[in-house]
């Protein structure tokens, strides 16, 4: 696997690129479920994680923050005892311009010249206070819907903030 370039790269207040008919190779979202468990049940406790301040959320980390905070509560509630919703979509397009290093790179690699780059993957564009993943239990599981939220906060590069309502 490919390792992947620090986060300042595509930082900033560049325009959102997301338009992927005009963009050739676009890879492929690593989400491969927004819902999980139980989409009609009724659950008493919803439990929201936000994100704190902007930022780019790659899709890759937010699968690995789904697979967590899923396979944690799983384990208690049990397949049909929660509902978890990932609230954001990754649309906008990362590039990466490729320089060459080593001996013979001034004749390999163009340096800024026609610099557009070449697509690496996909990120959600997260604002402050934007939920980012919503977990519906009952009460008995309000303690464990809180810990596996925690832990996929983890996975994900900002500060974020459990909110808990209760229906």
């Amino acid at each position: 696997m490919a390792k992947k370039n620090p986060a300042h790269m595509f930082r900033g207040k560049k325009k959102a690129y997301t338009r992927k008919e005009y963009i050739g190779g676009v890879p492929a979202s690593r989400i491969t479920q927004f819902d999980v468990g139980l989409p009609s049940g009724n659950f008493s406790v919803e439990v929201t994680l936000s994100a704190q301040e902007e930022c780019l959320v790659r899709h890759n980390a937010l699968e690995s923050a789904r697979v967590t905070a899923n396979r944690y509560i799983q384990t208690h509630a049990g397949r049909e005892g929660y509902h978890l919703k990932i609230r954001v979509y990754p649309h906008h397009v990362l590039r990466h311009n490729k320089i060459a290093q080593g001996a013979g790179a001034d004749r390999v690699s163009m340096g800024m010249r026609k610099s557009f780059g070449k697509t690496v993957g996909t990120a959600a564009r997260v604002k402050p206070g934007q939920k980012l993943i919503t977990l519906r239990t009952s009460d008995e599981f309000l303690v464990q819907a809180k810990e596996a939220l925690r832990k996929s906060s983890h996975k994900l590069p900002t500060p974020c903030r459990i909110n808990v309502v209760q229906a």
